[in-house]
């Protein structure tokens, strides 16, 4: 049996599967605000290199929903998404699927520790620009069904 093609109008969501999807997000846009406000020294000292096209004038967002997930900073046109962690994500499982999935999206990550920032910021810098002058991942098409290896996700 064939899946349903959502570009034929197929397989629509229900009312219900709507309204909560609309829900999640609006619910997701509203946490990214709050942590917009109260984000870590770490993240704050970051943004601070990255904001208002600072940084070798790419364009940088903070507290992003991506899908279901927050991320710290992400440059669009580049597809790259850059996290500041503390101690509580070292081998995090959540973050190991998290990246996963943002992975097959076609976006690349980099992972800070909050004392690199702190210590080694001309370091962190150089790894982002490297990482900004390095080209894009292909992008998959969600369209399609495809992750970023263009195999099938249904």
């Amino acid at each position: 049996m064939t899946s349903p093609s959502p570009l034929a109008g197929e397989g629509k969501l229900s009312r219900s599967d709507s309204r909560e999807r609309a829900r999640r997000i609006s619910k997701l846009r509203s946490r990214a605000k709050a942590m917009r406000s109260q984000s870590t020294e770490a993240e704050h000292r970051l943004w601070q290199l990255l904001r208002a096209h600072r940084f070798s004038g790419h364009k940088f967002k903070q507290q992003v929903p991506l899908d279901f997930y927050i991320v710290d900073f992400v440059c669009f046109a580049r597809r790259l998404i850059i996290e500041v962690d503390g101690g509580q994500h070292a081998e995090s499982e959540h973050d190991q699927r998290r990246d996963a999935y943002l992975k097959a999206q076609g976006f690349r990550i980099l992972r800070f520790w909050n004392n690199d920032i702190f210590e080694n910021e001309e370091g962190v810098g150089e790894l982002i620009l490297s990482a900004l002058r390095s080209p894009p991942l292909p992008n998959p098409s969600p369209a399609r069904g495809e992750g970023l290896s263009g195999a099938s996700n249904g």
